[in-house]
């Protein structure tokens, strides 16, 4: 995935004089390396998940949402924020994982519009199962690789980027509000 259209400037400088900032030669290898990498890492974790339990990577966090949440239940747009997902597709999830019979869907007391998602015990187990071959999946992926300084820097550079686009105004376009 480029970053620049074919026109773009040839050199930082040419990029100054107008209104586009360009990536430099380093930040487009850092950007791509980036992109390469995560889109490898979704897909080796998605094929685990699939071969060991019969679901992609996204169910499995949802899951492990749920059995974190105090009595294994959460409201679907605190799951959806939690995930940062759109309702429609947390809905759609939540019905594959009800017909598989790990998460349930109870009306919410208090308000007649809202639906809490319950992790079953049936879904307990299955994480139980799945989780062992998960972590070995993401330690051999990822943390094997890395040294511990590494993992440090990384899990520092994430915290950054995650905390910058993390949107804190009222009325942001947030996945979990379409």
């Amino acid at each position: 995935m480029n970053t620049a259209p074919s026109s773009a400037p040839e050199s930082p400088s040419a990029a100054s004089a107008g209104t586009d900032r360009w990536l430099t030669a380093d930040e487009q290898r850092v950007w791509r390396a980036y992109l390469h990498a995560t889109t490898l890492l979704e897909d080796h974790l998605d094929r685990q998940l699939q071969r060991d339990a019969g679901m992609p990577h996204i169910y499995y966090g949802l899951l492990v949402k749920l059995a974190e949440a105090p009595r294994r239940r959460l409201r679907m747009t605190e799951l959806a924020m939690d995930a940062k997902i759109t309702r429609s597709r947390l809905s759609h999830a939540v019905a594959r994982l009800e017909k598989n019979g790990w998460v349930r869907r109870e009306d919410c007391p208090s308000d007649k519009r809202g639906q809490f998602a319950v992790l079953t015990d049936e879904g307990r187990e299955v994480l139980r199962r799945t989780a062992p071959g998960h972590v070995a999946a993401v330690r051999q992926a990822l943390f094997d690789r890395l040294s511990p300084e590494q993992q440090k820097s990384l899990g520092e550079i994430m915290q950054i980027v995650a905390e910058g686009l993390q949107p804190k105004e009222a009325g942001a376009d947030l996945p979990w509000l379409r």
